[in-house]
């Protein structure tokens, strides 16, 4: 029986009954330069979040407070991504032999059920002005959603080089572009109660940012769950993988076939392949584990050859057991 691995940046075999093979992940890193976005992009939001729910409480707008308590998620998850960025890029060490992948997982699930929590409780004061309106300063939240958009959309502009090239920067740049769209949003609802007096239309218009949140945050937090369980991850279909290892040649049988996140962007893939006693072999060649790669974005893959004479002494081998 042999091992091969497949992991980064680098292949190498050794003619031992264990061989290993590296491959690069199907992720890329940003540039060291969009650390200083991610910096400067925290410090702007941080001081708007800051100044947002300031008037949002000063004008009585429960609309700003709902967009403060968005941004204040964007913030953290901008300060997710550099720090997975950050944390990924760090050697395994004894204890952590995986790396540190894993906490853009809990990151992730963290900002989302942080992020819920506060929805709720803009909801809940929402729906009670609803039955018991007050008055809402609409200039200021004009002056205030309009600061936003300059704020957001300058954010936006500084992950807008990196967008194709790293899934971190991408979510950056989609999470401010969409604040941009919604404080035009609020904009647009302010300068709305100026005109008419529509008292209503600012816990409506929370109520309306609060769906748009939780519809963006529900696949986050589901998708988070899914990873920290070790599901397999989005976009790799076990069927197809499992189909794959059963057509190499001499390849009989495929069972203990496990595929799983690393981390929000690196999978991993361990399997106990049964070859035909006729065609017996001490190890998979190379080109094998690059089209795991090509083929479903798996960057670490481990797989164990077996005869099929022995194949039923492995207790791995029922399908029910883990």
């Amino acid at each position: 029986m042999s091992d091969r691995h497949s992991h980064d940046r680098h292949d190498h075999g050794h003619g031992h009954d264990h061989a290993h093979g590296h491959g690069s992940h199907r992720h890329t890193h940003a540039p060291a330069s969009f650390g200083v976005a991610f910096a400067v992009g925290i410090g702007l939001n941080i001081s708007f979040v800051a100044a947002e729910a300031f008037y949002g409480v000063a004008a009585h707008s429960l609309a700003l407070l709902a967009d403060a308590g968005h941004n204040l998620s964007d913030v953290l998850g901008l300060f997710a991504a550099w720090a997975a960025t950050a944390l990924t890029a760090r050697r395994p060490s004894e204890r952590f032999t995986y790396g540190f992948g894993r906490t853009s997982v809990l990151a992730a699930l963290g900002n989302a059920m942080a992020l819920l929590i506060v929805t709720g409780g803009i909801d809940w004061e929402a729906i009670r002005r609803l039955m018991h309106p007050e008055h809402a300063a609409g200039l200021t939240i004009v002056i205030v959603a309009a600061a936003g958009i300059a704020v957001n959309g300058a954010t936006a502009l500084m992950f807008l080089r990196g967008r194709n090239a790293d899934l971190n920067v991408r979510a950056a740049f989609l999470h401010m572009a969409s604040d941009t769209l919604i404080a035009f949003g609020v904009v647009i609802a302010g300068a709305v109660i100026m005109r008419t007096g529509w008292l209503w239309l600012d816990p409506v218009i929370s109520l309306a940012i609060s769906a748009a949140i939780v519809a963006g945050t529900w696949s986050l937090l589901i998708e988070a769950v899914h990873l920290s369980l070790d599901a397999v991850p989005p976009g790799i279909q076990r069927a197809q993988v499992e189909a794959y290892l059963g057509s190499l040649p001499g390849v009989v049988e495929v069972h203990d076939l496990h595929i799983w996140g690393l981390s929000t962007t690196d999978s991993a893939l361990t399997a106990h392949l049964v070859c035909a006693d006729e065609a017996p072999r001490d190890h998979l060649p190379p080109e094998v584990f690059a089209e795991i790669r090509r083929r479903f974005g798996i960057g670490h893959a481990t797989i164990q050859l077996e005869t099929a004479g022995l194949a039923h002494l492995c207790e791995l081998r029922p399908d029910h057991v883990i």
